[in-house]
């Protein structure tokens, strides 16, 4: 029935001329149903400098979904979203071209966003450069280097200012990454204000990851590595609730209609996934199952960071824009083996993520050349970029924030905001000032509750925080994340909360910037503020 379904959904579209012409002209082809997991295209930095030139584009598959796509020319093959592997003290140098085309159909933008001020203007009193504002529309883009600890600046990681419509020059990126920058894995995303949702879930986003493998455990030193980029695509847009698939690389991961994708492991082997949760809203828990009994998983880094000390577990939870690496083993011959995706309470009101099969693990005997190998570990000591004392430092200031939603009515879904404590909750505004004002060298706690009948997951640009405790008891060892989860409120007990602490004390991240709920669609429509970290000590 499946196929019968997609069969004349690809003969309507094809007799309408939908999918033809504008596919070929728009995003490469992903890969076929049931097929082997491929590592992305990684492009390596040559003598401290990587120069990628992308072209974000769109079309509209043969089953209807949109797809957008950062479009690489790799030597006159047209691939999708390279990962980039850059050294701590490189400099990646981004081109961004926008090929959208203004004349498309809008991708059922929420009659919410109507409510906004979407026409970005620039205070005086910063200076005039390239990243000026202007009006934002489902075909205005930007670039967020997510996790990445650089200047909120033009040209760097500004999303506020930086609006690059179809038609601009290209734009130029150019981001050193610090010497200290912990190893690990990172990801860049479109966040043009109220319409990031349309462009990540129709797959415009791509893995980074930062070498040097000191701090890491040992355990990985030497295994074959892998990087699993898991990414959502809505058939109706992301706001009429409509069907929504998981894909792995690009794979589409829909059991038990598909045959899933397929990840290739030598019997017994130990392998290193490298895993984003590059989803608009999936909150996300894997288990590695053998028969149907779940494995020992080596948690060795979150969002980048390695821990101080690896955990074992067997459920991996990870929340829109997570990343977590981990090392997972192979079953012996004649074991049946996949990477499975089990049930996440998101709340009485939350989106649900139903339990399904990810991918199978099929055993071979061949090399699997394609995976690179990680290096040994260093033993020489480094400087990390954020302060290994952190958790004994006394903060300068207490802040308290909460997540709440209100009814939207019958004109569109609900009303999201992310509020300081005595302020009034409202839907962000681009060109409003900011909830928060701080300078660098303070270091403050953080405690968001939610006061939503959802779960939230809370991100802030520039900076890891550090987790120091989840409804008000401490963490036994806390540890550096740029996402948490915050629960949804059940309708009667106390709210949920985490309590993070926040390190300004770095001159690069001085500047105006943003923190929100990376559920896109809540930052989409209102769960968003600025902060302005003032240079003045």
């Amino acid at each position: 029935m499946r196929l019968l379904f997609k069969s004349l959904i690809a003969i309507l579209m094809f007799g309408l001329g939908v999918a033809g012409s504008a596919w070929a002209q728009g995003c490469p082809q992903r890969p076929d149903f049931g097929t082997n997991v491929m590592d992305p295209l990684t492009l390596r930095s040559q003598n401290g400098t990587l120069q990628v030139a992308l072209t974000l584009s769109e079309s509209t598959d043969q089953f209807g979904y949109v797809h957008y796509c950062y479009v690489y020319d790799n030597n006159g093959k047209m691939v999708e979203a390279p990962s980039l592997f850059l050294n701590p003290g490189d400099t990646l140098i981004m081109d961004i071209t926008n090929a959208l085309s203004p004349d498309e159909p809008s991708q059922d933008p929420t009659p919410a966003i109507d409510r906004m001020d979407m026409t970005v203007r620039k205070p005086a009193n910063l200076p005039v450069d390239d990243c000026n504002g202007g009006t934002v529309t489902e075909h205005t883009t930007n670039v967020h280097f997510h996790g990445l600890n650089v200047p909120p600046t033009c040209h760097r990681d500004d999303v506020i200012y930086t609006l690059i419509q179809p038609g601009d020059p290209t734009f130029e990126y150019k981001i050193q990454i610090p010497p200290n920058d912990p190893p690990g894995m990172y990801w860049y995303h479109p966040h043009p204000h109220g319409f990031a949702t349309i462009q990540v879930n129709g797959g415009a986003s791509g893995a980074i990851i930062i070498g040097g493998t000191n701090g890491l455990d040992p355990d990985v030193a030497g295994l074959q590595a892998r990087q699993l980029i898991i990414r959502q695509q809505f058939l109706t847009g992301p706001w009429l609730a409509g069907p929504n698939q998981l894909t792995v690389n690009f794979q589409v991961s829909a059991p038990p209609n598909d045959p899933a994708p397929i990840i290739q492991m030598r019997p017994g082997q130990n392998q290193f996934w490298r895993v984003v949760n590059a989803s608009s809203q999936a909150f996300l828990a894997f288990q590695v199952w053998f028969n149907s009994t779940p494995q020992p998983i080596e948690l060795i880094s979150v969002d980048g960071v390695p821990l101080k000390k690896k955990i074992m577990v067997t459920t991996v939870h990870m929340v829109p824009a997570a990343r977590a690496e981990f090392i997972v083993t192979a079953p012996p011959e004649g074991t049946t083996a996949s990477l499975q995706q089990v049930t996440f309470n998101t709340g009485p009101i939350g989106n649900p993520t139903p339990p399904q099969e990810v991918a199978r693990i099929v055993l071979t005997q061949d090399e699997l050349k394609d995976l690179p190998v990680m290096p040994a570990v260093s033993t020489q000591p480094t400087a990390s970029y954020w302060a290994d004392d952190l958790a004994y430092v006394k903060p300068t200031t207490q802040r308290k924030l909460y997540f709440s939603e209100s009814a939207g009515g019958v004109n569109g879904p609900n009303n999201y905001y992310i509020t300081v404590d005595g302020q009034r909750p409202h839907q962000f505004q681009v060109n409003e000032p900011p909830a928060i004002k701080t300078t660098i060298g303070s270091v403050e706690d953080w405690t968001i509750e939610n006061h939503a009948l959802e779960d939230h997951a809370f991100h802030i640009h520039q900076l890891h925080f550090l987790v120091m405790a989840v409804d008000g008891k401490p963490v036994k060892e806390p540890f550096y994340a740029d996402m948490f989860l915050v629960h949804s409120w059940d309708g009667f007990g106390p709210f949920h909360s985490i309590t993070v602490r926040m390190d300004f004390r770095h001159p690069g991240i001085a500047g105006t910037f943003v923190y929100h709920c990376h559920v896109l669609e809540h930052e989409d429509l209102g769960m968003m503020a600025k902060i302005e970290v003032d240079p003045q000590q």
